[in-house]
């Protein structure tokens, strides 16, 4: 229960800092202000919502994939414990991840006017493709699966039967 908890608390941590990373990184839609105070988005060709789901599915994959795979290396025992923290600490980060940086604003905001006379300004971060949550999670338990399997195979007397 202790690496249970242990597990969600450190993915937690990360989920805060990739949160970080992602209001850093990912590009701001413009969004144009209407005379009645509505936003509404400037540019429907933009692509920046794309790469901000983008840039959300590559920090959490990748934390992901390093959870994973450091989880699998740093526990050998109580396997199922870590294994049901990395799944539940998973979901966790990736939602902190995704309140973080959708509350936070880092790095460079820049916009531009799509027509004379428009205010424009910097829309707030958001997904669009509510998939990539399961990035984190998904990941970091399909790596410590696979080497646990990995291992298993080469250390199973079934290898090699005839021997």
């Amino acid at each position: 229960m202790r690496l249970f908890a242990v597990t969600v608390l450190v993915l937690g941590v990360l989920g805060v800092a990739a949160g970080l990373a992602w209001s850093y990184a990912s590009p701001r839609a413009p969004m144009a202000v209407t005379d009645k105070g509505a936003t509404v988005l400037a540019d429907p060709s933009t692509q920046a919502l794309i790469a901000a789901d983008g840039w959300f599915a590559a920090i959490t994959g990748g934390l992901g994939l390093l959870c994973g795979a450091a989880a699998w290396f740093g526990r050998r025992e109580d396997q199922l414990a870590v294994l049901a923290g990395l799944c539940a600490g998973g979901v966790l980060a990736a939602f902190l991840t995704l309140w973080v940086g959708s509350s936070v604003t880092l790095g460079v905001v820049t916009v531009e006017a799509a027509a004379p006379g428009l205010k424009v300004v910097a829309g707030s971060l958001k997904l669009t493709a509510h998939g990539v949550l399961v990035a984190w999670p998904l990941l970091a338990v399909a790596i410590f699966g696979i080497l646990e399997g990995v291992h298993g195979y080469r250390d199973s007397p079934l290898r090699n039967p005839y021997t």
